[in-house]
């Protein structure tokens, strides 16, 4: 698939030149092609991604590779001007140009630009297509050691400053002391006054997912659910408490992060949906009937957050099947304490499905390694891989898991256990069979 020189005459490359999505059977290709000849190698792309080819005469001329935008960009950040809260929502509706790559040997002058500026034209509408939300913004970061951006800047893109010098590295952020240069370019004429709007257009708006949800699914949950204390007055109750709860829910699962969102959700589920989850059947209009916003805010803030909390995770454990659990602490950040201490959780999460099934929080005169137990005690673990970072490689944790629990353990061994690391450096280790280099 790589292009004939021959072939390729500049000026008619010029005007014949054209840009589009990659068929599924081709990916290998442009992955192998894009791994050989970027400067930066390729394994994969970040969230929601798009893989474009540029053809002349049936043959590959350039590769594009479109995915999910930089979480972190101050250059860009302060070029939009919006706050955090909307830079939260707003995210989705900015892509990343990660990969562009002139396929060797051409040297076609205003060619990549030519080829940009394609590209840009369909955007927004692939982008809908695959993930039901427009582009607003394309942005990309460019290597000064060796690039300048020119055809960035030749296609109209707007250099927005310098990042600060950062990469991410798994789940931290290291310095790499290499600036990049952030170029910007609108897909919409009013892009930035759409990304800070305190209101989106319907249009533009990044919708939840759908949820299905079976007959035998949604009674456990709502049997679960009616286990809970509704906080309200009996006198002026609409909506069933269960109901409103079992909507909050599959919701956010599903990807609201607002009231708002949450009662668009429930707005557009099916007839079948709503009577599975309790919702009011007016026998006048012959449809049921979804709480409204207001509704559902009120409730959420008065309900029990802890027993709504344990409820969840009960259930999502029910609905999987994963055999290995993962346990890890973060703080959370901008969240504190009535008395002001950072608010630190404990969570046991799947590994395959990242659905967290259990939490704690970790008060500030203890640590994560006691509170493990806690953690854990009203999760079925049996059979399951419990995986733990070096802080829990614990005789009494693992003595936990294995008698009490029946689980399995994998834990990280580091400087905290030294024996146990002086031990295992004395192993042999080319004599267990995963280590042999010739092992299939």
């Amino acid at each position: 698939m790589k292009p004939e020189p021959e072939l390729l005459d500049p000026q008619q490359l010029l005007r014949s030149v054209e840009v589009r999505l990659i068929e599924r059977a081709e990916r290998v290709a442009w992955d192998q092609l894009m791994r050989d000849h970027h400067y930066l190698g390729f394994r994969s792309m970040v969230g929601e991604s798009l893989r474009y080819v540029a053809l002349h005469s049936g043959h590959w001329v350039a590769l594009l590779g479109w995915c999910a935008a930089a979480l972190n960009c101050k250059a860009r950040d302060r070029w939009i001007g919006w706050d955090s809260a909307l830079q939260w929502s707003r995210l989705p509706l900015l892509a990343n140009n990660s990969r562009f790559l002139i396929l060797p040997p051409l040297h076609t002058p205003n060619l990549a630009s030519r080829i940009l500026a394609l590209n840009l034209k369909r955007l927004s509408q692939d982008w809908e297509c695959a993930f039901g939300h427009p582009i607003l913004l394309a942005e990309t970061f460019v290597d000064p050691r060796y690039f300048q951006g020119t055809c960035y800047k030749a296609a109209g893109w707007i250099f927005a400053g310098h990042s600060l010098g950062f990469a991410r590295h798994h789940k931290h952020y290291v310095a790499n002391d290499s600036p990049k240069m952030v170029f910007l370019r609108p897909i919409q004429p009013r892009a930035r006054q759409l990304l800070c709007s305190p209101y989106l257009e319907t249009k533009l708006k990044v919708e939840p997912k759908p949820m299905s949800l079976s007959v035998q699914r949604s009674h456990e949950l709502i049997e679960r659910l009616a286990n809970l204390r509704d906080p309200r007055m009996r006198r002026g109750i609409r909506h069933k408490q269960i109901s409103v709860l079992a909507i909050a829910i599959c919701a956010i699962l599903s990807g609201a992060r607002s009231f708002a969102a949450i009662a668009e959700w429930g707005k557009r589920c099916s007839a079948n949906m709503l009577k599975r989850i309790g919702c009011r059947y007016d026998r006048n209009s012959k449809k049921y009937h979804v709480p409204s916003e207001p509704t559902i805010r009120r409730l959420l803030q008065s309900a029990d957050a802890e027993e709504v909390d344990t409820i969840l995770c009960g259930w999502l454990q029910s609905l999987s099947s994963d055999d290995a659990v993962a346990v890890d602490g973060k703080t959370l950040r901008g969240a504190r304490q009535d008395n002001g201490q950072k608010v630190h959780l404990l969570s046991a999460f799947l590994h395959h499905q990242g659905t967290v099934i259990a939490q704690c929080l970790v008060d500030g005169k203890t640590n994560e390694i006691p509170m493990v137990r806690t953690l854990l005690d009203p999760v079925q673990l049996k059979g399951r891989v419990v995986t733990a970072d070096a802080m829990h490689t614990q005789v009494d944790t693992a003595r936990y898991l294995v008698e009490e629990k029946g689980a399995h353990y994998l834990f990280t061994v580091k400087d905290n256990q030294p024996t146990l690391k002086s031990d295992i450096e004395a192993l042999d280790l080319c004599a267990f069979p995963p280590s042999r280099p010739n092992h299939r």
